[in-house]
């Protein structure tokens, strides 16, 4: 059965999804490890309750970037892990650990990629009067937000919204599609060549998967 590490920085709820789907039988796989960039966060007592070893490494313990990432990379290869999954992972990657997994590092941007890369993606949909936002799934590159998309989901976003309204709408999808992307990856169905994202040997277009093309 395939290896998962997951890295997170908050309360983990897509953590939770993945544990859930393993659990279920919908990822044939486990998660080996959590990994979290601070202490005391909801999502390090989601992976104990889960029995799931859980690690807070933190950057400020670290001379540099360089050397955090570094050190991160050590702790994550104790496990050999065949998929390495940011969930809400509030750091960005320095462009060595990017390549040391590369076409097996994939991370959920709360945003329909190109849009919004970075933070406050809700807001930024807001402000700008979008009447649709959603999630995306995509392989990391070094490219911030900017790696091949595999699948994205889309909600309304309606008139009287706040931030916290959308941010719950998209969750909601987020813990849809981010078990289903680590499934088929695990399942080898899904692969990144050449710079884009491949499903059942057909190369996926910049949005992702389509499910009604």
């Amino acid at each position: 059965m395939k290896k998962i590490i997951v890295l997170i920085s908050g309360t983990g709820s897509n953590l939770q999804a993945i544990i859930d789907a393993c659990a279920q039988g919908r990822i044939q796989a486990t998660v080996q490890a959590v990994f979290s960039t601070r202490s005391h966060v909801q999502g390090l007592e989601r992976a104990r309750d889960a029995n799931i070893p859980s690690y807070a490494i933190r950057p400020s313990d670290y001379a540099d970037r360089a050397a955090f990432d570094d050190a991160l990379i050590r702790h994550i290869d104790e496990y050999a892990p065949d998929l390495v999954v940011l969930a809400g992972y509030m750091r960005i990657l320095t462009p060595h650990f990017v390549a040391h997994y590369t076409g097996r590092l994939i991370n959920i941007h709360p945003s329909l990629l190109p849009k919004y890369p970075g933070l406050h993606t809700h807001r930024r949909a807001l402000e700008n009067g979008d009447s649709e936002h959603g999630a995306s799934v995509h392989f990391v590159t070094e490219e911030l937000d900017g790696g091949p998309v595999i699948l994205q989901a889309t909600v309304p976003v309606f008139p009287g919204d706040d931030e916290a309204l959308v941010a719950a709408r998209v969750r909601h999808q987020e813990h849809a599609i981010y078990p289903l992307v680590i499934s088929w990856f695990v399942d080898n169905r899904l692969v990144m060549r050449d710079g884009t994202a491949w499903l059942d040997g057909q190369r996926l277009p910049p949005q992702g998967y389509a499910a009604d093309e």
